[in-house]
């Protein structure tokens, strides 16, 4: 996967969830490091970086474990649309998932905090949803009722096909590895053509 030429560093987020670009992730952030982060990335407009965990724990038990989390090399730039302090110390945190980007190395810092160097993956070429994957955003349209629209971001985009298939990827019930290499797949046809896959074995297509 071929990446944006210049690296710069970002502060890494693991988590066990995979965060596509134009999505929407809630979190709640206590842990005093990704304090720290959040108010960082507040005061300077700045983004963070979620991954994928692979192994370790989201919140280590003990600062003696916390350099043992792994976590995949794809992940997604998050830009922070909004929060809430509702208790000293405890930000709530709604954030947008922007471009995707590689890790090519990273250090830890004394905190803790996971600070990566990366280079951004260039945008999938903008698509059309093609005719045989009007039936996937049908069902994508049914879902985002059922959910309900406030957990995405404002504009839809039915008719994308990268959209549709980053927000089927998060909607359905994956297990994380293959929401990950959802993420990692740089063609929008092939992703849309693997969830299709996907829905008719389940019998919702």
């Amino acid at each position: 996967m071929q990446g944006a030429a210049s690296r710069d560093t970002l502060p890494l987020f693991p988590l066990k969830t995979v965060l596509f670009p134009g999505g929407v992730l809630p979190l709640k952030v206590f842990e005093q490091r990704y304090v720290a982060m959040t108010k960082a990335c507040l005061r300077d407009g700045s983004a963070f970086g979620v991954c994928l965990i692979t192994r370790g724990d989201e919140v280590p038990r003990t600062r003696a474990v916390s350099g043992e989390v792994s976590f995949a090399l794809v992940g997604t730039k998050a830009r922070i649309v909004s929060w809430d302090m509702p208790q000293l110390g405890i930000f709530h945190v709604r954030c947008e998932g922007l471009a995707r980007f590689q890790v090519r190395g990273h250090t830890v810092a004394s905190d803790g905090l996971v600070v990566g160097e990366v280079t951004e993956i260039a945008p999938e070429p903008a698509r059309e949803l093609a005719a045989e994957f009007k039936p996937v955003a049908k069902l994508l349209e049914i879902l985002i009722e059922r959910v309900g629209p406030q957990n995405f971001a404002a504009d839809l985009a039915l008719t994308d096909a990268s959209w549709v298939g980053y927000r089927l990827a998060e909607l359905l019930p994956l297990p994380l590895t293959i929401k990950q290499s959802m993420l990692e797949i740089n063609d929008a046809d092939v992703r849309l053509t693997a969830l299709a896959q996907f829905l008719k074995k389940q019998g919702l297509l």
